[in-house]
């Protein structure tokens, strides 16, 4: 059966997701207001961006609450990069830093996550490391977060110079790299298998 997969299309690399998700047979629909939000859906993803712009646009547009009580019911959802960090229950701006919950967030994950982890100079890089279930993997990082720690509720499915960067939770699925940004597509053929 197609799977039908709503895409935040609010603001950042929603259209890489939306083409690799398609490439898989995928049915894709963006998300660009609350109405969108009512049709039927069997996952969302939630691109890279900028995670504070996308978080006060799902506050803005009315669609926050509605979006996070179906990942707290069970919706799978897959995020990458800011997607990453919307997801998290708790998020630390820079190294040292206090880690709280992020104003307009969804936090539903139990993961604290260290936003522009790698600063500057690391600011872009490629690398590969083992998905736990997956392989090994081509990496895209592009001014990436890293998951700090995480919860007993949550898994770390990779980890790369020690700091993990992806991780699972129930139905949810986050990476701090870019996986449509790369032709592998086997992160989210896993997204597509956990639905």
């Amino acid at each position: 059966m197609t799977k039908r997969i709503a895409v935040l299309a609010l603001q950042g690399a929603f259209i890489e997701h939306e083409k690799m998700l398609q490439r898989l047979g995928a049915d894709v629909f963006e998300i660009r207001e609350k109405a969108d939000w009512q049709q039927p859906k069997d996952g969302l993803v939630i691109p890279g961006g900028e995670s504070t712009v996308m978080a006060k646009l799902l506050v803005e547009l009315g669609l926050h609450d509605a979006v996070r009580n179906d990942i707290v019911a069970g919706l799978p959802v897959f995020g990458t990069c800011a997607g990453l960090i919307l997801l998290s229950e708790h998020v630390r701006q820079h190294e040292g830093e206090e880690a709280a919950p992020m104003a307009g967030a969804l936090s539903t994950m139990d993961i604290t996550t260290c936003r522009n982890a790698y600063g500057r100079q690391l600011g872009s890089f490629a690398t590969e490391a083992d998905v736990a279930g997956v392989g090994k993997v081509p990496m895209t990082f592009i001014r990436a977060p890293f998951i700090e720690s995480v919860g007993s509720k949550a898994k770390v499915l990779a980890s790369v110079g020690g700091h993990i960067v992806a991780a699972r939770q129930d139905n949810q699925l986050v990476t701090a790299f870019h996986p449509e940004l790369t032709d592998d597509p086997r992160v989210h053929e896993a997204f597509l298998k956990m639905i």
